[in-house]
């Protein structure tokens, strides 16, 4: 049985036994009015809201790799936006954490990973004649303190945020799931 099939064969039970009904919430807006921005590292599914004592519909979470704001108008601020002005959000957290996979990518390594999946020089090439640059748009950041300040001083200076929603600025130990205050949206 496939990966796939036994995902969708335990899914079948699930739906079947009503196991859902534990993750019902009231409805699509987040309880807390919050809305967080973290990174996709697969310790984080369930410590990240955890630790901050955030129970399943109390906050809308966004992930990426390395918790990371690329583009001032790319999917990860239009997502806040909506959250904010949509979907009831009045604060944002934006949680870094340590040991970040993201953090002094090797971009050579990743390139030729990508060519030894048959990734070709040519398209490489084509991306880079266009106006990418690989080697910056793969790479993450040097030190995750200093990348999630330099988020959160992107979302509270963004033109379309509100100067009243507080962006906060969190670095949690994916280990410990201690979590240390780099930004604290109320006083700035």
């Amino acid at each position: 049985m496939s990966l796939l099939e036994s995902i969708l064969t335990y899914n079948q039970q699930f739906v079947a036994n009503q196991d859902y009904k534990a993750y019902e919430t009231q409805d699509k807006f987040p309880a807390k009015r919050l809305v967080m921005l973290t990174c996709m590292d697969t310790r984080l599914v369930d410590l990240a809201t955890k630790a901050l004592n955030l129970a399943n519909g109390d906050v809308k979470v966004i992930k990426n790799a390395g918790a990371l704001i690329s583009h001032p108008y790319g999917s990860i601020m239009r997502s806040l936006v909506i959250a904010i002005y949509l979907l009831k959000a009045d604060e944002v957290i934006i949680m870094g954490h340590h040991d970040c996979g993201m953090q002094q990518v090797d971009t050579q390594a990743v390139l030729t990973k990508m060519k030894e999946r048959g990734i070709t020089s040519e398209n490489l090439a084509s991306l880079e004649a266009n106006g990418l640059n690989l080697e910056n748009w793969l790479y993450g950041f040097d030190d995750v303190i200093t990348s999630v300040r330099h988020d959160v001083d992107l979302v509270r200076n963004h033109p379309l945020i509100p100067r009243d929603v507080p962006v906060h600025g969190l670095v949690i130990d994916p280990h410990t799931g201690k979590v240390d205050l780099v930004v604290n949206g109320y006083l700035a």
